[in-house]
């Protein structure tokens, strides 16, 4: 690769790095409710990303799927490796909003924990796709993409989430 094409090819990544590196760390801590850990693996996500990138951008069609699907894959390693229990946490995971004032952010501290708590008792896969779709802003069309599932079985699969968070909820 010439040297002005590695360039270039660093300055998109780069690009593609700011703008998800925050979404891909609070997905994964999330998941592993550990900040070293989150650390690492959203690290060792974007080293694989780049490694993977620098040989071949122009297969990647999607760089945030892309990248989901790494962190997804190492996170997925991480509890076979550990043989921990997976489980969700929403306490890093802040709505900013300056005119919300504090009695409204007891209720949503308090909403957040509800459903984090209620997250944890779901499976893997519906947690993954209220976080994308809810928490991350991610359309149904790029969760599809990132799962490499048909919309309307990432839709069917959110319908089924939210009614199985529903009922965690309500037994709460």
């Amino acid at each position: 690769m010439s040297y002005f094409k590695m360039k270039k090819t660093q300055e998109i990544f780069s690009q593609i790095y700011d703008q998800y590196v925050d979404k891909i760390y609070r997905f994964i801590f999330l998941k592993v409710n550990s900040q070293e850990m989150a650390e690492d693996l959203c690290s060792e996500t974007f080293t694989r990303g780049w490694q993977r990138f620098k040989e071949n951008s122009q297969e990647i069609e999607n760089p945030q799927a892309f990248l989901y699907q790494i962190a997804r894959n190492l996170v997925i390693d991480h509890y076979r490796e550990k043989g921990k229990v997976q489980f969700v946490s929403t306490d890093c995971v802040s709505i900013k909003d300056p005119e919300i004032n504090l009695e409204q952010k007891a209720i949503k501290s308090s909403d957040l924990e509800t459903i984090r708590t209620a997250l944890k008792g779901l499976k893997a896969e519906y947690q993954d796709v209220i976080i994308w779709h809810y928490i991350d802003d991610l359309s149904i069309s790029e969760v599809a993409k990132v799962m490499g599932k048909a919309e309307g079985t990432v839709r069917v699969q959110l319908h089924r989430a939210l009614k199985a968070l529903r009922s965690q909820i309500n037994q709460a």
